[in-house]
C-alpha cells in the first residue's frame, strides 16, 4: 500500500483519475443496489417468482422522471389476465 502511495507522489497527474473511476464505480454499484431494492420487476432468483412484472403497480411510476403521465387500465388486458389466471 505504501508503494501506491509513492507512486502517486510521483505522479501527481493521476490523482484525478483515480478519484473519478473511484467515483464512477460508486456511483455503479449504488445504481444497481439502488433498483435491486426498490424496484419490483428486478429479480435475481427466477425460481421463486417467475413473473415478476405481474407485481407492478401500473398507477405508480417506473422511471427516475416522470412527466404527466396518466395511466389508464386497458379493459381487453385486463379481461385476458383475469382469464389466463
Amino acid at each position: 500500500m505504501s508503494g501506491f502511495f509513492q507512486m502517486l507522489r510521483k505522479r501527481k497527474e493521476l490523482i484525478p483519475l483515480i478519484g473519478f473511476m473511484a467515483l464512477a464505480g460508486t456511483g455503479a454499484t449504488s445504481a444497481a443496489l439502488y433498483f435491486l431494492f426498490t424496484k419490483p420487476d428486478v429479480v435475481l432468483n427466477k425460481t421463486q417468482n417467475p413473473e415478476p412484472w405481474e407485481r407492478v403497480d401500473p398507477s405508480k411510476p417506473q422511471k427516475l422522471i416522470t412527466i404527466n403521465q396518466q395511466w389508464k387500465p386497458v379493459e381487453e388486458l385486463e379481461l385476458v389476465k383475469k382469464l389466463t389466471k
